[in-house]
């Protein structure tokens, strides 16, 4: 539905944009200047449970990223609906040397895996973004620290930092959607509140105790919806 202030940044939005493969200027998640960039994607799904292969680690699953649903974004002219087409990272994640990690709230020093150490693997799905980190450390500060909030789920969110290398925006210019990303020395992101509020993530225990389907919803949290 085109509320108002959709429409309204829409109309300046086409007075001033050159041609529609233009990407936005200033884009972030939320109304205020320093908002970040990062698309956000709510949790549907929260998994925390014993990897199987190892007693002693933590398997998570989730989507940083849904595909072809849309999310509310803002760029200087005001809010638009931006979507992710599906297929749009494939060339970005069939890098040889891909490097992103698996972080909390977009801090990269609060890193829990990544993919250029075999400890986290992303592909593209029916739904989006997948994140796979297999065998976390429990000990480790931060994985300590996540993990308890996923299962209770009081954290059911994704994020992921990239860059836009290819888009257009709809005829009126109340839609942007991104064809193709580039996420290499980006990041997916355990957040308390995505952009896309379709995301989910997972952490969860052994295959041989698996977490409840309510768990397991709550961890797969990515920017999926």
């Amino acid at each position: 539905m085109t509320t108002p202030a959709l429409a309204a940044a829409a109309a300046e939005r086409s007075q001033h944009i050159r041609q529609r493969a233009d990407r936005p200027s200033q884009r972030r998640c939320a109304e205020q200047p320093t908002a970040r960039a990062a698309v956000r994607a709510t949790l549907s799904g929260v998994q925390v449970r014993a990897s199987g292969d190892d007693g002693g680690t933590l398997e998570f699953l989730g989507h940083a990223s849904v595909y072809e649903r849309g999310y509310e974004m803002w760029d200087m002219f005001g809010p638009y609906t931006e979507i992710v087409s599906e297929g749009a990272g494939a060339d970005s994640l069939a890098r040889a040397n891909l490097d992103v990690p698996l972080v909390l709230g977009h801090d990269q020093l609060r890193r829990l895996a990544r993919t250029s150490t075999g400890s986290l693997f992303l592909t593209e799905d029916a739904n989006g973004l997948h994140v796979h980190a297999p065998a976390l450390d429990p000990n480790d500060h931060d994985v300590a620290y996540i993990a308890p909030k996923l299962k209770a789920g009081l954290i059911d969110e994704m994020s992921f930092a990239f860059r836009i290398e290819s888009g257009q925006w709809s005829p009126d210019y109340t839609e942007y959607r991104i064809n193709r990303y580039d996420i290499h020395r980006g990041d997916v992101a355990i957040v308390g509140y995505g952009a896309n509020p379709a995301t989910t993530a997972t952490m969860r225990q052994p295959a041989a105790a698996p977490a409840s389907s309510r768990a397991r919803a709550l961890l797969e949290l990515g920017i999926a919806r």
